[in-house]
């Protein structure tokens, strides 16, 4: 074994072959007791490019028209992860037509072939729970047509995988892929003939892992909007398929699900995408109004922090920020140095952004969209709020985690008579440089105006000795420091007033106009829009005000405002661009 290779881990691999094998000898179910409706959602246009023998997984396009989906050459982990997974049977499914069917067929009854005994890379319990839900889901559609003898192949394969869930469902890593693992038992239990006596212990493992894993707030310990998402997806298709077969989840899962509703509705934008925080994007298009329309919970969270987030929101504009010491141990392997980082959205269109996760586009991509250069907020001496510590080994993969990240974020958030205010701090570069951030910002209640504030300021005796150490470091030349505000790709960008102003035309006709106060200059620089889905990062622009800490306390003032000449509501005709991921 490779030195540095970590134990748990290989153990892990180990068990999974093992208990994947014996489960292949697991007595075959006879057919359905009952089958939940379909709930996953697919897209037509990537069912189509799959047919047209455009494949694109985890961000790698192959081209290969008629080929066996098992045959390919596989670019990385992520492929074979996500081709294993089945999603794409969603997006066929969504085609729904006779070839769309015989792809599905084709690749499907390929896979019990070559890796239905057990054998492969698709035997972790993440994604055998991942294959059940959509084998179970798309049945009737990937079965008609079929001989009786490829029906009870189909039959033999999901016994064994639910089998493997059996053994192995509670033992895959905490948070999503144990969600994915015990609902995709819980769906094998209630559906297959002979696999009644999964359903009670996959509805306990269920309210257990809720109780463990949703805090009071109804989030997760990586702080991710977009994998909340997912667990909440989950949870209401657990509660859908129990209350079909008049069963009655878990105490604890119901609460989770309470509890998780209104946190995403803060979490939510005005367009209906979620804030892209800690290594998630704006979640698939439908899946959150879906889910919380299925969860029949329609509570709002109260003024505060909802997993560590802020929200303002006024008529047609919504502020999302980053307001908590970022996630620690291991539920940082995915997270940014994003604290008092912030997300604008006016309407339907997305203003001020974060780059998002580069994790589609490779390793070097992934640690570029975590860096804090990488979102709206400051940034000191090109340092990160949080560092990346060296990789180590979560599960079955390596991954750097955060360290030295800010631990002490308070905020405050105020109503005034014409506004909304959010004032926080945090001393990520207090330990270094002597230097807490402060930023300040307040949405008027039209939605027309976000006035922002940004503090460098050594509060005590130990902090102005750092700084004044820093500032020997420097020749006394001061501590540079940029404020950063990245734009969606879709926005056009320009300089205005002579350099002293940034004109921002949206697709919708809306016109921002961005203006500062300070001992700073500003610059239009490249930037990039990390966007799942798609081959490669999308070239966009960022607003940067760059200036030097000179003293204890340094203060810059900026706005953000829709231009005197855009309407109080515009009718937002302009078509979104074409989906160009293949």
């Amino acid at each position: 074994m490779a030195k540095g290779q970590n134990w748990h881990a290989a153990r892990a691999r180990l068990f999974n072959r093992v208990h994947a094998r014996l489960a292949a000898r697991a007595r075959p179910a006879d057919g359905f007791v009952s089958q939940p409706e379909p709930r996953t959602i697919g897209f037509f246009a990537r069912g189509r490019q799959m047919m047209a023998g455009n494949l694109m997984f985890a961000g790698h396009l192959i081209e290969a028209p008629n080929a066996m989906l098992w045959d390919l050459d596989a670019p990385d982990a992520a492929f074979v992860e996500e081709i294993h997974g089945f999603s794409w049977l969603d997006d066929l499914a969504a085609v729904g037509d006779l070839r769309a069917r015989q792809l599905a067929q084709q690749w499907l009854w390929g896979w019990i072939e070559r890796y239905g005994r057990g054998r492969g890379p698709g035997w972790t319990p993440e994604l055998a729970g991942r294959r059940v839900i959509r084998w179970v889901h798309h049945a009737l559609f990937l079965l008609r047509g079929r001989s009786a003898e490829d029906s009870a192949a189909f039959f033999a394969a999901l016994a064994a995988q639910s089998q493997f869930l059996y053994r192995r469902g509670s033992a895959a890593s905490p948070g999503l892929p144990r969600f994915e693992a015990l609902t995709g038992l819980l769906y094998a239990g209630i559906s297959l003939e002979g696999m009644e006596r999964m359903i009670e212990p996959a509805r306990s493992a269920l309210g257990a892992e809720c109780a463990r894993q949703i805090d009071a707030q109804g989030g997760l310990p990586t702080r991710n909007p977009e994998e909340l998402l997912e667990v909440f997806t989950l949870l209401t298709w657990a509660q859908l398929a129990l209350d079909e077969v008049d069963r009655v989840p878990d105490p604890a899962h119901l609460e989770a699900i309470g509890r998780i509703a209104p946190t995403l509705r803060t979490l939510r934008h005005a367009d209906g995408g979620l804030a892209r925080f800690h290594g998630g994007g704006r979640g698939l298009e439908g899946r959150l109004d879906l889910a919380l329309a299925a969860s029949g919970n329609k509570k709002r969270q109260a003024d505060g922090l909802a997993m560590g987030f802020a929200r303002l929101s006024a008529a047609r504009s919504s502020v999302i920020v980053d307001a908590a010491p970022p996630p620690a141990g291991r539920a940082s392997a995915h997270a940014h140095a994003s604290t008092l980082a912030f997300e604008l959205t006016s309407g339907r269109r997305p203003l001020v952004v974060n780059c998002g996760s580069g994790g589609g586009f490779g390793e070097d991509w992934r640690r570029a969209g975590r860096a804090t250069p990488s979102h709206s907020t400051l940034c000191l001496q090109g340092y990160s709020s949080a560092r990346l510590g060296a990789a180590r080994w979560i599960g079955t993969s390596r991954r750097e985690l955060l360290e030295d990240a800010p631990r002490h974020v308070p905020i405050q958030m105020t109503h005034l008579s014409q506004s909304l205010r959010f004032e926080g701090g945090h001393d990520g570069y207090v330990t270094v440089q002597g230097l807490t951030h402060a930023r300040s910002l307040e949405l008027s209640l039209d939605g027309r105006e976000l006035k922002g504030e940004d503090y460098l300021v050594a509060l005590d005796a130990a902090g102005k000795k750092r700084f004044d150490k820093a500032m020997d470091t420097v020749k006394l030349a001061g501590l540079p420091f940029q404020i950063r505000f990245h734009i969606h790709p879709e926005v056009d960008v320009e300089l205005d007033m002579g350099g002293q102003a940034v004109s921002m035309a949206q697709r919708s006709g809306e016109i921002w106009v961005f203006r500062f106060d300070g001992a700073v200059e500003l610059e239009i620089e490249p930037s990039v829009y990390l966007e799942k889905g798609r081959l490669r990062p999308r070239a966009t622009k960022q607003v940067v005000l760059t200036g030097r800490a000179m003293q204890y306390a340094t203060r810059v003032r900026w706005s953000l405002a829709k231009a005197q000449e855009t309407a109080l509501a515009i009718r937002d005709l302009a078509r979104d661009e074409a989906d160009l991921t293949v």
